[in-house]
Parts: C-alpha cells; sequence; structure tokens
C-alpha cells in the first residue's frame, strides 16, 4: 500500500506535470496561429513525455482516489489539506489545457477547411482560364509529334 508521503509526492509531481502541460498549450496556441508546424511538433513530442509521466503517477494516485474520503481522513491536517489543494489545482490546470487544445483543434480544422477552399477555387479559376482561352483561339494542336 501507498504512504500518505508518497500520495502527496505524487499529487506534487502530478501538478507540476500540468503546470508544464500548460506552458506548451501556450506555446503551441503560438504555433498553431503562426502556421509554424515544425515548432507545433516538437511541442507536441514534448506534451507527449509529460503525458507518459502523467500515465505513471496516475498508477500512483487513482487507487487512492477510488477511496478518497477514506484516505483524506487518514492523513493529518497540513497533508489534507494540501492534497484537496492539488486535485483542486490540477483539475483546473487540466480544463484550461483541454479548453486551449479544443480551441487550437478548432482553429487547425478552419484552416484546414481553408485550404481546401483556395485549392477548390484554384483549380476552378484554372478550368475557367482553360475554357476562355478555348473558346477565344481555338483548340491548338501541339506541334510535339508524340509518335517517334
Amino acid at each position: 500500500m501507498t504512504s500518505g508521503n508518497e500520495i502527496i509526492l505524487a499529487l506534487e509531481e502530478q501538478v507540476g506535470c500540468y503546470r508544464r502541460l500548460a506552458r506548451l498549450t501556450e506555446a503551441q496556441r503560438e504555433h498553431v496561429q503562426r502556421s509554424n508546424m515544425e515548432a507545433l511538433l516538437e511541442v507536441l513530442k514534448n506534451r507527449q513525455e509529460i503525458l507518459d509521466q502523467l500515465a505513471r503517477l496516475e498508477g500512483v494516485i487513482k487507487p487512492v482516489k477510488a477511496r478518497w474520503t477514506e484516505f483524506l481522513g487518514e492523513i493529518d491536517t497540513e497533508n489534507r489539506a494540501k492534497a484537496e489543494q492539488m486535485v483542486g489545482e490540477a483539475r483546473r490546470l487540466l480544463e484550461e489545457i483541454m479548453a486551449a487544445d479544443r480551441t487550437d483543434a478548432l482553429a487547425l480544422q478552419q484552416r484546414k477547411l481553408n485550404v481546401g477552399r483556395q485549392i477548390h477555387l484554384a483549380s476552378g479559376a484554372k478550368k475557367i482560364n482553360r475554357n476562355y482561352a478555348n473558346a477565344a483561339y481555338g483548340q491548338r494542336k501541339s506541334n510535339v509529334d508524340i509518335q517517334q
């Protein structure tokens, strides 16, 4: 069984991870806004490393979360307050991170749609130009003999 102190340390480390994720989320937003995809990929790689750490920490914390009220009754008042504060901060940071991720995903989706529209417009303009040229000058035969 994990001791109260180990849980408190895991909670502190978890909050530290969420703080780092929040900072990376700010960098991610900037890279999304500037369409700096190479830097964005680096941020996502760093985020994944932190998510791996969080998964490890969740393995330590999860059994206690299942009996959270009981756990709080087992530890001293100071650690109880600290544990509750860290869980609250982790929840708040996670909500902020998820909201920022949704915003960035929408921005990327909108950019994708815009690029698709631009491609469609460009191909439509190419057809219009080709049709105009054919109507104005007629079909031209190629001077290149591909039979040889």
